[in-house]
């Protein structure tokens, strides 16, 4: 079985575009694993000063008790 694949002249540009989609590929997946880690870890600090999210608070705070017109 040959793996080797022949992608004729322009295989130089080729192999350097697949490279340079990769990089990108990981440097954003790094970047959204650490940013989810950082917002996760902000939230959980807002918590502990006693902030709640908006979804969190009763209906009567929020206004959800009154009729929607």
């Amino acid at each position: 079985m040959d793996l080797i694949v022949d992608l004729g002249p322009h295989a130089g540009f080729i192999e350097i575009a697949y490279g340079f989609a990769t990089l990108i590929v990981t440097v954003m997946t790094v970047w959204i694993v650490v940013d989810h880690r950082r917002q996760t870890r902000s939230l959980a600090e807002l918590e502990a000063r006693g902030l709640t999210r908006r979804s969190e608070r009763t209906a009567s705070f929020s206004g959800e008790s009154l009729p929607r017109t």
